[in-house]
């Protein structure tokens, strides 16, 4: 993987595809200003949601739905009217779309999981994710609680952040940071990442594209090309594949910052497990 590409965003790029996850619209969390200045600088053939746009979970413990949620939801349908095909695989927080495959909403197609080829022709599962998240799967009130306690450390990052910007250090995620420590001592990315690979295989494709743990990568496993698209909360990264086939994951701080996009050639392998 090539690292540190710096890019200046003045006009729009285009992509054979765009794979985005995570949004969480409805939390108080969700980079809604981030995304829609994502969306008006890059267009794309296809455009994959890869789960968890709207948090359901969240909408019903408390509504919040600012001008932001809209905004974001009329600029993928004025993008589906232009003629841009926008799939949309569910996640967890919005597993009630799960009984609706093959749907249609305003030009939008709802699917459980697809295979997408590439135009070099390398094959990719692309799910969300969560089936394969014990947690989420065989103990749904500890995965609510977690969820709560997710947005408290979200909270306290907005404080933590104001205190460190008067003493002139730079940004520190708490929430990530807290996240991670947990995760790692259940082993959790790795164990993830695995399985999900394992899924793969058994599919006979060349990767796996997918989300849920907000943990933005791509890398090798065992040959398998395993590529998390991260999120829209935290990290604000999607996953682009250019039209000659190769793939690019995409950190966005805004039009008028300075882009690190860090490249990858799906088929150099050595490249892969360098990054």
């Amino acid at each position: 993987m090539k690292q540190g590409l710096a890019i200046k965003m003045a006009d729009s790029r285009n992509f054979r595809t765009i794979f985005i996850s995570d949004v969480h619209l409805g939390s108080k969390a969700a980079r809604t200003d981030l995304l829609l200045d994502f969306l008006r600088h890059h267009e794309a053939d296809t455009i994959v949601l890869v789960g968890d746009i709207v948090d359901g979970w969240r909408l019903k413990r408390s509504w919040h739905w600012p001008q932001g949620c809209n905004d974001v939801v009329q600029k993928l349908l004025r993008k589906a009217r232009k003629g841009t095909r926008i799939i949309y695989i569910p996640g967890n927080h919005g597993e009630f779309l799960r009984e609706f495959p093959g749907m249609h909403f305003g030009g939008i197609e709802v699917a459980e999981r697809i295979i997408h080829e590439t135009a070099n022709g390398r094959k990719y599962l692309v799910l969300h994710g969560d089936e394969f998240d014990v947690v989420v799967r065989n103990a749904r009130l500890l995965a609510y609680l977690g969820d709560w306690a997710y947005d408290a450390a979200i909270a306290l990052n907005v404080v933590l952040a104001a205190v460190r910007r008067r003493l002139g250090m730079p940004y520190w995620s708490f929430s990530a940071w807290a996240k991670l420590q947990v995760k790692q001592a259940v082993n959790f990315i790795g164990e993830f990442q695995r399985v999900v690979a394992d899924e793969a295989r058994r599919n006979h494709v060349d990767g796996v594209i997918c989300g849920h743990i907000h943990h933005a990568v791509m890398e090798d496993i065992d040959g398998i090309h395993y590529v998390n698209t991260g999120d829209w909360v935290e990290s604000c990264t999607a996953v682009a594949e250019r039209h000659d086939g190769t793939l690019e994951m995409i950190t966005w701080q805004g039009s008028a910052a300075v882009l690190l996009s860090r490249t990858c050639q799906a088929e150099v392998v050595s490249d892969m497990k360098a990054a």
